[in-house]
């Protein structure tokens, strides 16, 4: 018995290698043998069916992982000789939002088989027998699975239970550093994202900052219109689920309570209570609050959410400079 990969096509040739006994066997099929002189039953890979005659016999009933399998467990050396094995290359399986999928679908049986013990070659190794196939199936130790999350997400704190053993949990905080480098008309990038994330942590809590991510076109696109368009499409609308929408605390993040009306991105809605209840009832609060688009194309509103000393130190600072 032997195992070696085909490396051409078929040729004729007149002369036959010294190593083929009979002169008629002219066809020749070029060869690279991996392992040769090997005692090993082919049987159970191949469902317990035997082969026949033919001089190429199509092998569907299983795959080159579980003949490689095979052979490990037969301690065969499939080398050339003199050659250096070469390390197995990495395989990377990546499922983004894994907290919002079931745990037993996404993995079934491997829910055991990935961990590090339980890997084929470890001392711990484990196989299970596929329920369709009927196939024994071990999980490779070059296999790395990477499961991302977002902590805002409740529904993690299951997933805590079902994977903790078996994964290695690696925060990833923003990163306003990385746009520390990028400015639009003045405006600090970096630092508008430290500051909004700084007051949404009092405000709410630390899993609930906002990424980098959102603000990162701004380095291949730095101008007002792009901030704009992150901020009433995107920045706004998170905001609004984060708080569910306490407009209030949106209007301390964005601080707009130090700002003008026409600078604020959202503001008290310009009403009279008198007018819609009457003059006998005085004790109504207008609760309603309104988004000012305008605000979304003016510097000064998000050079606003950086200041801390108030619209007038704001605007002063923004006459200084366009002069």
């Amino acid at each position: 018995q032997a195992i070696g990969v085909v490396t051409g096509d078929y040729r004729f040739d007149l002369e036959p290698p010294p190593a083929v006994a009979a002169p008629r066997y002219q066809h020749v099929l070029p060869v690279r043998w991996l392992v040769t002189d090997l005692d090993l039953s082919i049987l159970p890979l191949n469902g317990n069916t035997r082969l026949t005659l033919k001089t190429v016999y199509e092998l569907t009933r299983f795959s080159w992982s579980d003949l490689l399998l095979a052979l490990k467990a037969a301690k065969a050396n499939i080398f050339d000789a003199g050659s250096v094995p070469k390390a197995p290359e990495p395989y990377v399986l990546i499922i983004d939002e894994i907290n919002r999928g079931s745990i037993s679908r996404i993995f079934g049986e491997l829910i055991t088989l990935i961990e590090t013990s339980k890997r084929a070659g470890q001392d711990e190794s484990l196989q299970v027998k596929l329920p369709y196939s009927k196939n024994s199936f071990t999980v490779p130790d070059n296999v790395y699975i990477i499961g991302t999350m977002n902590t805002a997400d409740r529904s993690l704190a299951a997933l805590d239970n079902a994977l903790r053993r078996r994964f290695r949990f690696e925060e990833m905080p923003p990163r306003p550093d990385l746009l520390d480098e990028t400015s639009v008309d003045g405006i600090n990038i970096g630092q508008l994202l430290r500051t909004m994330n700084q007051r949404i942590e009092v405000l709410f809590d630390r899993d609930h900052c906002l990424g980098h991510s959102y603000l990162l076109p701004l380095r291949a696109d730095p101008s007002l219109r792009k901030l704009g368009e992150i901020f009433a499409t995107e920045l706004l609308p998170l905001l609004q689920e984060y708080f569910f929408e306490d407009w209030q605390k949106i209007a301390w993040v964005l601080n707009d309570h130090r700002k003008p009306a026409d600078l604020q991105f959202v503001r008290r809605a310009q009403s009279n209570a008198a007018e819609l209840f009457g003059d006998d009832v005085n004790q109504v609060v207008d609760r309603r609050w309104e988004v000012n688009p305008a605000a979304f194309e003016r510097r000064e509103s998000f050079l606003g959410i950086i200041g801390y000393r108030g619209a007038e130190a704001t605007l002063a600072v923004s006459s200084t400079e366009a002069e």
